[in-house]
């Protein structure tokens, strides 16, 4: 098992200011989908990253390979639509965490 950076890069630099309403929808089902690998234990923090040189989406997941990860990224709403986003997945060598409870 392996940790993996996640960075989602949407379709044009302005789209966090003026996605259509479809596009909104589909974020919706994006969301949905990273919050349901969220619950099952395989995403540790996803969420969008206010840059300013652009905005864009970050997720740090737990996958067994490079191939599991670029498969959920494959099955991602955004992806699937082929409407201009694209990811851009590293691996991490190490990853430190707090153990405690909340």
């Amino acid at each position: 098992m392996g940790h993996f950076f996640f960075k989602l890069l949407p379709p044009r630099p302005s789209f966090a200011r003026d996605m259509t309403e479809a596009e909104r929808e589909l974020m919706g089902a994006h969301a949905s989908y990273w919050q349901t690998m969220l619950n099952q234990g395989f995403v540790l923090v996803f969420g969008p990253v206010f840059d300013p040189k652009g905005p864009y989406g970050a997720g740090i997941a737990i996958f067994a390979d490079d191939e599991a990860a670029r498969s959920f990224a494959a099955g991602d709403p955004v992806i699937k639509a082929d409407c201009g986003f694209t990811y851009e997945i590293c691996p991490m060598a190490a990853v430190t965490h707090n153990t405690q409870s909340d």
